[in-house]
Parts: structure tokens; C-alpha cells; sequence
């Protein structure tokens, strides 16, 4: 089991400019041992998962946002298209996210799968994780 610091995923995410970067981005993380993580779209901190119960935590990105108590997925999917298409960065992705009502994203690294959840943890949208 490789141990992954939070050192490590920072200057790998340094590289992600965009949603565009996103697998390239997913691939670095895996090769350092993470296999799932969840980011929480209130405060933007992370938390990362190794083998054998190892877990690192990432700080708060950014004061709290205020996730709404009831999610849209419509809209939810229109601004992640636009993320994905490299026409937001990642604090409006964050924003637009609270404004849907999505809580968190969880992604594995297993199943090659990115999960958004709603305040209830419902499963709004999985999508796979295109191939780097």
C-alpha cells in the first residue's frame, strides 16, 4: 500500500485548470495509491482514501457556501457540461454546485466512476471517468 500525503495530491491538482483536466488529473492521484475520495462542495475540503482504512484529509478551500436544501439536476447538468468544457473554473464549479443543491462528489478509482450526491445522499448523477 503506497501512503499519498496531501503534499503529493496538491501539486497534482496544481496542474488541473480546468474540468477538462479531470482524468489526466484522477490518473496522477491513483498512481499514488488513493482509491476514493469525496470532496464536499460546502467548504471544499477532500477526503482521501487508501487501502487498509489510510486516510488523509485536505483542508477548507474556501468560506462555506450554502448548498441549497433541494437539488436540480437539470440545471446540475448544464454547468457541469460547461465545467467539463473548460468554460468555468473550479470555485464557479463549486458555486454552481451549491446553487443545484449537490453536497459532495465521491469518485473511485476502482470502478473509474465520479458520484454527486444531494443533501439526502441520493445519488443525483454517475458518471465515468473517460480514460487519460
Amino acid at each position: 500500500m503506497k501512503k499519498f500525503t496531501i503534499e503529493q495530491i496538491k501539486a497534482a491538482h496544481h496542474k488541473v485548470k480546468s474540468g477538462a483536466d479531470f482524468p489526466a488529473y484522477i490518473q496522477d492521484i491513483k498512481n499514488l495509491g488513493v482509491t476514493y475520495y469525496e470532496t464536499f462542495v460546502a467548504d471544499g475540503h477532500t477526503d482521501y482514501y487508501g487501502g487498509k482504512e489510510y486516510k488523509r484529509s485536505s483542508p477548507a478551500k474556501y468560506n462555506m457556501l450554502k448548498v441549497a436544501d433541494s437539488s436540480n439536476k437539470e440545471q446540475f447538468k448544464v454547468d457541469l457540461k460547461a465545467h467539463q468544457d473548460g468554460k468555468t473554473d473550479y470555485q464557479t464549479f463549486c458555486k454552481d454546485c451549491a446553487k443545484s443543491g449537490i453536497k459532495k462528489w465521491a469518485v473511485s478509482m476502482g470502478e473509474m466512476t465520479c458520484t454527486y450526491f444531494d443533501k439526502s445522499e441520493t445519488e443525483i448523477l454517475v458518471e465515468r471517468i473517460p480514460p487519460y
